[in-house]
């Protein structure tokens, strides 16, 4: 597997120097109490705000997101779980958002995950806070079985929308690893999945960055990393 600091140069020659580097990795992530605090709402937000920007122009949906708000009652978890044909009928007529059946489907599906969830753990936000960073692959597979429409690039930018550590496996990401040996082609299977996870572990370990940073200096050590 290749050595962190090599791969950490390339990114570095791609972008023009460290400092130029620096200022192109993501944001600070939220602490264990931050993510405790947010209430479940939001988290329902986020969720959703993920599965429709998914193939869709990002700035439609952000530009659209207080349409959204008001449409979904502010993703109100009790209001929304219990979603009626009528109100669904409401929001596929609803010019002031994307009219996705489908994706607006999703919204009493996750309310009730979030729910259920937040009844066992004592809130959404604390069992993605006490989540195991070094196994934050089975949590992107837990989101995809119990979540609606969770799987692929949703859950992995919802994930770092709201602020939890952990990577994206975008295409540059997945080219990356595979320059690096970690991988011999994308991780869709759970042993290549497996595989990335201990690679993230390791330089993690080996570098004290996060796995936010980790993932990008990957996607940008391979070219322009967008």
């Amino acid at each position: 597997m290749t050595p962190w600091q090599k791969i950490v140069q390339q990114a570095e020659d791609h972008s023009g120097g460290a400092m130029a580097l620096k200022a192109r990795l993501p944001g600070s992530l939220k602490s264990k109490s931050g993510l405790i605090q947010t209430p479940d709402h939001r988290y329902l937000s986020e969720i959703t705000k993920s599965i429709f920007k998914a193939g869709f122009v990002w700035r439609v949906i952000d530009n659209k997101w207080e349409n959204f708000e008001a449409a979904f009652w502010q993703f109100d978890i009790e209001t929304c779980r219990h979603m009626s044909p009528e109100d669904e009928d409401r929001l596929c007529a609803d010019e002031g958002i994307v009219r996705n059946r489908q994706k607006i489907l999703t919204v009493p599906k996750n309310a009730c995950m979030i729910a259920d969830i937040a009844r066992e753990h004592g809130s959404f936000g604390k069992f993605i806070a006490e989540w195991p960073d070094e196994s934050y692959i089975d949590l992107l597979d837990y989101f995809k079985t119990h979540g609606e429409r969770m799987g692929g690039n949703s859950c992995q930018y919802f994930l770092r929308f709201v602020g939890k550590d952990g990577f994206l496996l975008t295409q540059d990401v997945n080219r990356a690893l595979i320059n690096a040996g970690v991988i011999e082609k994308p991780a869709t299977s759970k042993a290549a999945r497996k595989q990335v996870q201990e690679a993230f572990n390791f330089w993690r370990e080996e570098s004290g960055s996060s796995f936010a940073n980790i993932s990008r200096i990957l996607a940008i050590s391979i070219g322009d990393g967008s």
